[in-house]
C-alpha cells in the first residue's frame, strides 16, 4: 500500500537531522509511505512529483508522531486484582507478593481464554497508538505454564520476554534457590525457544542480586538478551547488575541512587520508567528530570498488569510523566517512542524517517502537547502499523 499523509500541522519525527529541534519537529509537513516503510518526509509543499499515485490522507492540521513503543508489559494472565487495588487506595502498602494470586488464576485458564484476553489488550493498546509491545511471562511460574504464556505472546509480538524469575511461587516457599534451579534449568529449556529476552525481578521480596545474576547469565548463555526489574521498592544492586551485564533496559528505577545514575549515564542501558505503577501503588514518582539532566536514556512504558499498573494507555503515561516526573511533553513523547525502541534495541521503529517502519499515529489535536494538556481524552484518530491503517 502506498499512502501520502498531508496537511500535517506538527510532525514529530525523532530525527534531529530533519526537523527544527531535537525531536525533529516539522510543521506543515507530509509523509510518504510505500509498502510498509517511510519513503519520504518533508514540507507539504515539497511533496515529490511521483507521489500522485499514492492514496492521500488529509491530516486536517493534526499532529503526527511515531507509533508508541511499549517496552514493558505483562498482558498474558488470568484473573483480576481489583480488590487489591481498592485495598491500596484505602492505605494498604504495595508488596511484590501479590503476584502469586494472579499465578493461580493464570495456571487455571485455558489457552483460548488467555488468547482472547491477550487479543483484547492488543486491540486496546493499538487504539491508543501503541504499534509495538513487549510482553513478559511471569504469571505461570511452572515449566508448562511459563512456556505456554510465551508461546501465546509470540503470536502477537516478536518482543517476548521470559520472566520465570518474577517471584518465588508458593510451592517453593523458603526454597528460593531451588526455584532458581528450575528457572535456569528445565524451565529455561522449555521457554527459550519462544523468547527473545530474559528478565528477573531483582528486588526485596523477589530475588537477590546473586540469584538474579545466575538467572540472567543462564539466559545469556542460551542466547537470550537481558532485561531487569530493579529499584522499585527500595535501593538495591539491580541497576548495577543490569549495566554490568549489558542489559538493554532496567525498569522501574523508583529508588535509583547517584551511583546508579552515573552507571546508567555511562552505559547504553535504558532506564524504563513506568508512571502507571506509581499512580496505582502511591509510591513516590521517579525524578525523570534528574535522570535526563545526568545523561541517562529514558523510556516510558505502561507495565500493563493486573496488580500494580492496570493501564494500557501510553497517552495516560505520557501525561503522568509530564505532570509528576518533571519531563517536558517533547521528552515524554520521545521516551514513549524512540526511548522504547532503544529499550528494545530497535532502530527500525520509534522514528519517522526514510527506510524506517511506517508506524505512525495521527492525533485529533494540533500538537503533541495535547497528550499531556488533555489527559484522559481519546486524541488518537488514526494508527498505521507497517503502513496499514489499523484504527
Amino acid at each position: 500500500m502506498r499512502t501520502l499523509i498531508t496537511n500535517i500541522g506538527e510532525l514529530t519525527t525523532n530525527d534531529p537531522a530533519v526537523g527544527e529541534d531535537a525531536c525533529g519537529t516539522l510543521h506543515d509537513a507530509a509523509v510518504l509511505i510505500d509498502h510498509g516503510r517511510i519513503e519520504w518526509v518533508g514540507p507539504a509543499d515539497e511533496v515529490p512529483a511521483d507521489a500522485e499515485g499514492f492514496e492521500e490522507v488529509n491530516a486536517h492540521g493534526g499532529a503526527v508522531l511515531p507509533g508508541f513503543v511499549d517496552s514493558h508489559s505483562h498482558i498474558v494472565f488470568g484473573g483480576d486484582r481489583a480488590a487489591e487495588f481498592e485495598a491500596r487506595m484505602a492505605g494498604q502498602k504495595y508488596a511484590a507478593g501479590g503476584i502469586r494470586s494472579t499465578v493461580a488464576a493464570t495456571r487455571a485458564a485455558t489457552d483460548e481464554e488467555l488468547r482472547a484476553r491477550l487479543s483484547g489488550f492488543i486491540d486496546e493498546m493499538a487504539a491508543q497508538g501503541t504499534t509495538t509491545v513487549e510482553i513478559k511471562s511471569g504469571y505461570g511460574l511452572d515449566v508448562e505454564t511459563e512456556a505456554r504464556l510465551l508461546r501465546l505472546a509470540a503470536e502477537v509480538t516478536e518482543e517476548v520476554t521470559y520472566l520465570g524469575a518474577h517471584v518465588v511461587p508458593a510451592e517453593f516457599a523458603d526454597r528460593s534457590d531451588a526455584y532458581v534451579d528450575l528457572v535456569v534449568g528445565e524451565m529455561l529449556e522449555a521457554c527459550a525457544p519462544h523468547a527473545k529476552w530474559i528478565d528477573v525481578f531483582c528486588e526485596r521480596g523477589a530475588f537477590t542480586v546473586a540469584q538474579s545474576r545466575r538467572v540472567l547469565e543462564a539466559g545469556i548463555a542460551r542466547g537470550l538478551h537481558p532485561r531487569v526489574h530493579a529499584s522499585q521498592l527500595g535501593p538495591g544492586e539491580g541497576v548495577q547488575l543490569a549495566v554490568e551485564l549489558g542489559a538493554a533496559s532496567v525498569d522501574h528505577g523508583t529508588y535509583v541512587t547517584d551511583d546508579d545514575i552515573a552507571a546508567l549515564a555511562a552505559s547504553d542501558t535504558v532506564l524504563t520508567l513506568l508512571p502507571g505503577v506509581e499512580f496505582s501503588t502511591r509510591q513516590p514518582y521517579p525524578d525523570a528530570r534528574r535522570l535526563i539532566d545526568a545523561g541517562v536514556t529514558v523510556a516510558i512504558a505502561c507495565d500493563t498488569n493486573p496488580g500494580s499498573s492496570f493501564t494500557s494507555s501510553m497517552p495516560f503515561c505520557i501525561a503522568v510523566a509530564v505532570r509528576e516526573m518533571g519531563m517536558t511533553t517533547a521528552e515524554a513523547v520521545w521516551a514513549a517512542t524512540a526511548g522504547g525502541a532503544a529499550a528494545l534495541r530497535r532502530e527500525d521503529i520509534g522514528v519517522i524517517a526514510p527506510g524506517k517502519r511506517a508506524d505512525l499515529v495521527l492525533l485529533g489535536a494540533a500538537t503533541r502537547v495535547h497528550l499531556a494538556y488533555r489527559p484522559g481524552v481519546p486524541l488518537v484518530r488514526h494508527v498505521w502499523k507497517d503502513g496499514v491503517l489499523t484504527h
